[in-house]
């Protein structure tokens, strides 16, 4: 039983892992200040959530349970923080007068 929660916690980190990567190669190759706010708020908030998850595994809900518990609540905390920011970001920009890229 242990090697699989090892199995799916690895899983869960490589795939978070991949779309952090991917959220910092959007950051960087999109061509307007929008998309990118869409590729760091989306896509970093999805690495999260399994990069902790496959921590919360590795910490074993009922032998450690109080790491559990800050993991859940870092967890809620990134996502409540990644979409506010996000959007005051991209809301300031459009009240600044920011244009996005047309073709």
């Amino acid at each position: 039983m242990e090697s699989v929660v090892n199995i799916v916690s690895f899983l869960l980190l490589t795939f978070g892992s991949v779309l952090c990567v991917v959220s910092a190669i959007g950051v960087v190759r999109f061509p307007d200040f929008y998309t990118r706010c869409h590729a760091a708020g989306i896509t970093d908030s999805g690495g999260a959530l399994f990069i902790l998850t496959g921590c919360l595994l590795q910490a074993g809900l009922a032998l450690n349970w109080l790491v559990a518990v800050k993991l859940i609540t870092i967890l809620i905390f990134l996502w409540v923080s990644s979409v506010a920011t996000t959007h005051a970001l991209a809301k300031s920009a459009y009240a600044r007068g920011v244009k996005a890229e047309e073709d």
